[in-house]
Order: C-alpha cells, then sequence, then structure tokens
C-alpha cells in the first residue's frame, strides 16, 4: 500500500480527517507506510475515510473542544497501534460571516474552542505519546487568512493568526523531546465548505482562481503533500516554521490593487 514508505513504522491522528483535506492528508499518510487514526466530529464521514484505507486506520468520533475526548483519542491512537508520532490538527469550525459589531459572541468562542483550543488541547495530550515513542511531528493546519485578514471574517482570521504563534511556541518547548511543529497556510482549496456559496465548480474557480497568482484553487492533495512531508524525515531540519501552500495568495493581496 506503500508509496515510497516515508512514514512507514509510524502512526498518526489526524483531527477533521473525515473532511476533504484531513482525509486526503489520512489517504496519503497511509499510502506512505503510516497506521492512521482518523478523528471527526462527525463519525460517519471519519468511518468512510477509515474504510477507504482498510487495516492501516482507524476512526473514532472527536469534538477537539472537549478535553475529554482529545485525551480518549490519543489514548484510542496507542491502543490500536502501539504508539503515536504524528499529530496533525486539522478540524475547523464554520463561522458565519459577520462584521464585528454584529458577529454573536457564540459563534466567537465557537471559532476559538475549534480552531485553537483544539489544537492546545489536542498537542497537550499528544505531546507526551510522541515524547515516548522518541520524537516525531505535529502538523497544524493554518490559512493564508491568518497572515493576511479579510472583513467580516474575523473569529476565523484571528484564531488562525493565533495557530501560527502557538506553532512556534510549542515547537520551541518540545525541541529537546525531537518533536517538531510546523504549521501549514493553506490558500483557497476546493473541497464541499468553500464550494456551499456557489452553484457550480466553474463559477467556484471563475470567482476564487484569480485570487491567487498561479490562476486557479488549491485541491486538497496539495495540501497533503505539505503535510507529508512535515511529518517525514525529508523535513527533519524544519520547526517553527508555516508552509504556504496558497498558490500566491498572499502575494497578490500584498500588491497595489492597480495590480490585481
Amino acid at each position: 500500500m506503500a508509496d515510497t514508505g516515508k512514514l512507514a513504522g509510524r502512526v498518526a491522528l489526524v483531527t477533521g480527517g473525515g473532511g476533504a483535506i484531513g482525509g486526503a492528508i489520512c489517504r496519503l499518510y497511509a499510502r506512505e507506510g503510516a497506521k492512521v487514526l482518523v478523528a471527526d466530529l462527525r463519525a460517519n464521514e471519519a468511518q468512510a475515510v477509515a474504510g477507504d484505507i482498510g487495516d492501516a486506520a482507524r476512526a473514532c468520533e472527536l469534538d477537539v473542544s472537549d478535553p475529554a475526548q482529545g485525551s480518549a483519542a490519543v489514548a484510542a491512537a496507542v491502543e490500536a497501534f502501539g504508539a503515536l508520532h504524528i499529530l496533525v490538527n486539522v478540524a475547523a469550525a464554520v463561522t458565519p460571516d459577520a462584521p464585528v459589531e454584529s458577529l454573536a459572541l457564540e459563534d466567537w468562542n465557537k471559532a476559538f474552542a475549534v480552531n485553537l483550543t483544539g489544537p492546545f488541547l489536542m498537542s497537550k495530550f499528544a505531546v507526551p505519546e510522541i515524547r515516548k515513542a522518541g520524537g516525531g511531528a505535529i502538523v497544524n493546519i493554518a490559512s493564508q487568512l491568518g497572515t493576511i485578514g479579510v472583513p467580516n471574517r474575523s473569529a476565523y482570521c484571528t484564531t488562525k493568526a493565533g495557530i501560527l504563534h502557538f506553532t512556534t511556541i510549542l515547537a520551541a518547548e518540545v525541541a529537546k523531546d525531537n518533536i517538531r511543529v510546523n504549521s501549514i497556510s493553506p490558500g483557497v482549496i476546493q473541497t464541499p465548505r468553500t464550494l456551499r456559496r456557489f452553484e457550480t465548480v466553474e463559477a467556484f474557480q471563475a470567482s476564487r482562481g484569480p485570487l491567487h497568482m498561479l490562476g486557479r484553487v488549491g485541491q486538497p492533495e496539495e495540501v497533503a503533500k505539505a503535510a507529508l512531508f512535515l511529518a517525514s524525515n525529508d523535513a527533519s531540519f524544519t520547526t517553527a516554521t508555516d508552509i504556504l501552500v496558497d498558490g500566491g495568495y498572499i502575494y497578490l493581496k500584498r500588491q497595489p490593487e492597480t495590480r490585481h
């Protein structure tokens, strides 16, 4: 099942593993030899991804904002596969677009609970097991909007900016344990979540593609390849950094309007 075996002998826990990006990461990790715990709030979608992978995967229901469930997910990975080497924090909350003055406190708090507290809790529980396994990697999925925010998405943008800072702090804390911590900032990726506001894929591509230097949106598999690099020995000297998988989104956003 392995492509090149870059993750042979490793065990990974992927939150949000039932979604488009999380699922792509789970499948690629398994093809590269890893055992994978697919964790997602939507148990049926986690089961579907694990079913696609086969014996190398298990599924579990997980609300990353719940400490008890986070701890149980880490324990489940270790029980199923004997160790834990890799944690990938993909799970993110869907929040409505709204200006700060009308954004509901409930929606603000939900974004922080899932997008920022979730990775904190999962890292808190995973680090001791990764240390026990001799080291490994944590990969946090941030966003290009953590670097360049947009109006009416204050909760999402702020939590993703927080992930960037959290990544560097955690990396500094666990470097001595041979644990590397990095993040990925995707641009607009074609997923059911990003497509929901458009009637067709073509309309989505026409609207969002020109926001990127490459003239198109990204695919989940392109994010997964970056997550594979960061989890593998190919990234053995890479920590406390963010990889932009954004097709040049941030570069274009920083140019004068007349250049767009």
